[in-house]
């Protein structure tokens, strides 16, 4: 369905992007602020809904509608990831002004290592069709995990890969701006930005085993799944940037997000059981939009609806407490009067 010239085009424009964006922000090292990542989120989300349209001509509705509901699937499922990436810049205590060339390497390392997951999958998928059930079951689990999770922070020495690269390869202490390897005293050390960028894209691995089965339940072609993983890792460390403020806030969004998952996952196995029997109806792209778009905005209604709800109680309790030494100044005022 889609042509070689399509795959050369989108991987094309993802090294063409990740190179600009090398050279436009990381030529000076620099911290990041809300409003430059702002207009980059800006840029990456219009990127991929001209790319949904341009899905929409040459393909028709049901490949874009299959594009949109597999990157905003992304994107929510993203924000775990987003917790991650805040806990190992803080765990290898990566400077400020480092931390968006750190994100750019880690995603670059992502987007390669999904790769070659989806073109597996999507091998198993075309050898044997009934393989879809396990996605499903996988998706089930998540779901069930995601639903009764704590938002417990995950471990950044659980990382074999880091593990193993810091007990085999001499280390120095500090950074030494962008360099991965310095001399010191005559001999040859890494620096802590070559353990951080593998961890980033190693340990995001881990999630793609749940977000790529997710978008392979929306549609079965390759193309479009590799674009959705693109398409949100490229607008996913300027994502970092503008809600690393208001991460805790997003917590409620989870309970949306098992609800998405195990939407899809009874998608696919209608699609598994439909082929087999006649009369199974299944769920169309389209209607996977909705669901998806709808249940996206319910959550974000009743996160925000809940974070407002405590926001006032926390400051009624402050305005409590300041009423107080008052109250208890007049009391003392007014026994001395007596």
């Amino acid at each position: 369905m889609f042509s070689i010239y399509e795959w050369a085009a989108l991987i094309g424009v993802l090294v063409v992007s990740f190179v600009i964006d090398h050279l436009v922000v990381d030529r000076r090292p620099h911290e990041f602020r809300t409003r430059e990542a702002l207009t980059w989120v800006s840029i990456y989300v219009g990127a991929a809904f001209a790319f949904a349209g341009y899905l929409s001509l040459r393909h028709g509705n049901d490949a874009a509608s299959a594009f949109v509901s597999g990157y905003i699937t992304e994107y929510l499922l993203s924000i775990d990831n987003l917790f991650v990436f805040l806990v190992l810049l803080t765990s290898f205590a990566v400077p400020r002004e480092l931390t968006h060339y750190v994100l750019l390497i880690g995603v670059v390392i992502a987007l390669v290592l999904r790769g070659v997951l989806i073109g597996a999958g999507a091998a198993l998928i075309h050898a044997f069709e009934p393989s879809l059930i396990v996605f499903a079951i996988a998706l089930l689990w998540t779901a069930v995990g995601i639903w009764r999770s704590k938002n417990e922070e995950p471990d950044p020495d659980g990382n074999r890969v880091v593990r193993w690269m810091s007990t085999r390869l001499p280390f120095t202490p500090g950074y030494s701006g962008t360099s991965y390897r310095v001399i010191v005293d005559g001999a040859r050390r890494y620096t802590p930005l070559l353990l951080v960028v593998f961890a980033i894209g190693t340990t995001d691995l881990l999630f793609a085993l749940d977000s790529i089965p997710a978008v392979f339940g929306l549609t079965t072609e390759s193309f479009i799944v590799f674009a959705v993983n693109a398409f949100a890792l490229m607008g996913l460390r300027q994502l970092f940037f503008l809600l690393r403020g208001a991460l805790g806030a997003l917590e409620n969004l989870t309970k949306g997000l098992a609800l998405i998952l195990g939407f899809i996952a009874v998608k696919l196995i209608l699609e598994v059981v439909a082929a087999y029997r006649d009369g199974v109806p299944t769920i169309g792209t389209l209607t996977s939009l909705v669901v998806i778009v709808s249940v996206l905005a319910v959550t974000v209604g009743v996160s925000y609806l809940t974070r407002s709800r405590q926001s006032r109680k926390t400051q009624e309790h402050h305005v409590e407490d300041a009423a107080t030494p008052g109250q208890a100044i007049t009391g003392l005022l007014g026994d001395h009067d007596a």
